[in-house]
């Protein structure tokens, strides 16, 4: 089957409790295969699955990168009839022939469009092709990019198609807003955005890591009740901020959209853009993190003058106007002009506006690279902005950017050779 809905909306619960009901508690094998794009997003399907088959005796195993592989491969040994992995460590449990699919009768991804997104489709592929053809598939995805499209045409037969209803998709429990700030301008306009909104609790999201410690540093001294979440933080770091986050013990976070994901946690009140998404899939996925469970929610996008291009693509694409911001404003969602594109990634050219050329990064998840490591590698090599690196995608060994046309063999020749988590980059213009 193939479910489009965003997170937040049962889908655990939907997968989950038919596989527990037809797993057998007495056979020592790997019956369910659940594939994550993120580690995070492992650990509350896990949890969750742990909660409802409680009662069923069945042995649920999480494996995700950042923990002891030996401890994980103990735990298969010891049973295993449910595991739920990131898509590298399920990767490589199975080269270790420590995780054995033979047996698989249930396989779910989960938010597979993130995992387009961060570059695992290739890893999700040599999963699906060692698990059984007698295998039940559900493939859940809050968007379908021509890929994900593409991928269920190959490995889903006959699958039937649940759709959650347009309005849920466009998060129509969200007031959206949008406000012009200079670039210079913009910490002190979120102060007085918190201020004026007195959020219950709020993500503040941003484009790199760099960025996200700088902003968390300026609130904190402002004597703001705040923690950053991106993914250069040790792992007990970011497991203290999630779950003092969740519990409702810390009002503000800022976040970058890889460390983020995952986060599913009914009561925050408000969305804000720090950074205008890198494009609208990513903006509908952060407003997505309000408005949960039936409540409403607000999001406030910042931007300058030059990215207006920008937010139009996102109301195309999110099926709702940003209105202006101002204290006390309220506002229900309104159709866009245009109807919004639900089955291809729309294109946000660099900088609001000009053609783009395509770069070739050779180092990629091997050499622990993130997309936020690459731009801003190519930022400080280049000064440029990082609102002008755009679709960025990591692979195994070598990952995708693309910059302004007219600033691509500077790109090129300046970032080569810069050393980001001991590994070299060498970088080459992709061919046509």
């Amino acid at each position: 089957m193939i479910g489009q809905a965003q997170t937040g909306s049962g889908k655990t619960a939907a997968f989950g409790l038919p596989m527990l009901q037809y797993a057998d508690p007495d056979a020592d094998e790997v019956q369910v295969l659940v594939l994550t794009p993120t580690r995070e997003l492992c650990i509350q399907v896990t949890q969750a699955l742990r909660a409802y088959g409680k009662r069923k005796r069945l042995d649920v195993v999480a494996v995700f990168g950042g923990a002891p592989i030996r401890s994980q491969q103990a735990q298969l040994r010891a049973g295993g009839q449910i595991v739920v992995g990131t898509v590298g460590r399920v990767k490589d449990l199975i080269s270790r022939h420590s995780l054995i699919l033979n047996a698989c009768r249930f396989v779910v991804l989960d938010e597979a469009d993130e995992m387009l997104d961060l570059g695992f489709l290739e890893d999700v592929e040599r999963i699906l092709a060692l698990t059984p053809s007698s295998r039940q598939t559900a493939l859940f995805s809050a968007t379908m990019p021509l890929a994900i499209r593409r991928l269920a045409d190959q490995y889903l037969y006959e699958p039937v198609t649940i759709k959650v209803k347009t309005q849920t998709l466009t998060v129509d429990t969200v007031e959206q807003f949008a406000l012009e700030v200079p670039s210079r301008e913009k910490t002190d306009a979120l102060v007085a955005v918190l201020e004026a909104e007195r959020p219950e609790q709020a993500i503040v999201f941003v484009r790199t890591k760099i960025r996200c410690d700088q902003l968390y540093r300026a609130l904190r001294d402002r004597g703001m009740n705040v923690r950053a979440l991106h993914g250069d933080m040790t792992q007990g770091a970011r497991d203290g901020v999630m779950i003092s986050f969740k519990d409702g013990r810390l009002p503000l976070l800022v976040a970058t959209d890889v460390a983020a994901r995952g986060l599913d946690i009914s009561g925050v009140s408000h969305v804000i853009n720090f950074d205008v998404p890198i494009t609208p899939d990513v903006y509908v996925h952060r407003i997505g993190r309000t408005g949960r469970v039936g409540r409403s929610g607000r999001a406030i996008t910042f931007y300058e003058r030059r990215q207006q291009r920008d937010i139009q693509a996102i109301e195309r694409h999110a099926g709702a106007r940003l209105s202006p911001w101002v204290k006390g404003a309220h506002v229900a969602p309104t159709p866009a002009k245009a109807p919004p594109r639900r089955h291809s990634k729309p294109h946000l050219s660099a900088n609001g506006g000009g053609p783009t050329s395509k770069l070739i990064v050779f180092g990629g998840r091997a050499a622990g690279l993130e997309p936020s490591d690459i731009i801003h590698a190519i930022t400080a090599a280049t000064g440029l902005d990082g609102e002008s690196v755009r679709n960025v995608r990591v692979l195994e060994r070598f990952a995708f950017a693309e910059v302004p046309e007219g600033e691509a063999r500077r790109v090129v020749q300046l970032t080569t050779g810069t050393e980001v988590r001991g590994h070299a980059l060498a970088l080459e213009l992709a061919r046509s």
